[in-house]
């Protein structure tokens, strides 16, 4: 008999709709969270998932933090949990903030006066 079974990697953003006032840059911000753990498939179909670990990254300076797995799972539930301080484990800093463009979504890098794709105001 063949059987056809394996180790994948799945990535998944939990949806979480509070803001979050980033403790390296001070603004109000979005924050995402992401779930990467391992799945075990036999036949392609998923059975079992394991080694769950949650990230968070911050909209405004893009700093990482890992989220303790207890309030990831809670949020993962879709239970109401706010996220403290004391839940981050900081991972990566990247103070170059994230510049869109309030009109189109652009994002630039360079401090620019007008929008180098719509062309309007940014300032």
């Amino acid at each position: 008999m063949f059987f056809m079974m394996g180790i994948m990697p799945i990535k998944k953003i939990i949806p979480y709709a509070y803001s979050h006032i980033c403790s390296k840059c001070g603004e109000v911000c979005n924050i995402e969270i992401t779930m990467i753990a391992n799945c075990l498939n036999i036949f392609f179909i998923p059975l079992f998932i394991f080694g769950r670990h949650f990230y968070v990254k911050t909209s405004c300076c893009g700093t990482l933090y890992e989220l303790d797995k207890n309030v990831g799972n809670d949020i993962r539930k879709g239970k109401n949990t706010v996220i403290t301080e004391k839940d981050l484990t900081l991972i990566s800093e990247n103070f170059t903030p994230i510049k869109k463009c309030p009109n189109c979504g652009y994002e630039y890098d360079e401090d620019f006066e007008y929008c180098p794709k719509c062309g309007s105001k940014l300032r």
